[in-house]
């Protein structure tokens, strides 16, 4: 073999064990991908019917029901609603009309099964996406009540 097709091989070769490499790493970052979605997103059927993600808002007043470590409540944006179930132990700061973020899958039924759930730490902190997604909820409701009032 001569020393030229030696070199073109290994390239080759060289080139073939970089994709196999970058394929994995791309294919690790995938799976553990995990994205935000408010309950407006969730309503409208945006947010993913297979692998999980993230739901948050607040804890609808009057909504959290306890049987043990089982754990349903409602997660709201004002303008939707998500049905949340989880089973463990809570974060100390979660509370009804609180902030809070939900990591599971959403079933058929429109129920989401929580494997995390993450209260706010403190009074001025709540994620980017969920402050926007509430704003926006209340300006929507605000716009809707406004045109239900000129009729």
């Amino acid at each position: 073999m001569s020393p030229r097709r030696r070199r073109v091989l290994a390239l080759l070769g060289g080139l073939g064990l970089l994709a196999a490499a970058v394929a994995l790493v791309l294919n690790a970052l995938q799976s553990n991908l995990v994205f935000f979605f408010t309950p407006t997103q969730v309503a409208a059927r945006e947010a993913p019917t297979h692998g999980s993600f993230r739901v948050g808002g607040l804890v609808q007043e009057g909504s959290v029901q306890r049987d043990g470590l089982k754990l349903r409540f409602i997660v709201t944006d004002t303008a939707h609603a998500v049905p949340v179930t989880y089973q463990g132990l809570l974060p100390d700061l979660f509370r009804e009309g609180k902030g809070v973020v939900a990591a599971g899958k959403l079933d058929a039924d429109g129920v989401f099964h929580a494997s995390e759930v993450l209260a706010k730490h403190d009074e001025n902190y709540m994620p980017p996406e969920a402050a926007d997604a509430l704003k926006r909820a209340a300006a929507g409701a605000t716009a809707n009540t406004a045109r239900a009032d000129a009729r």
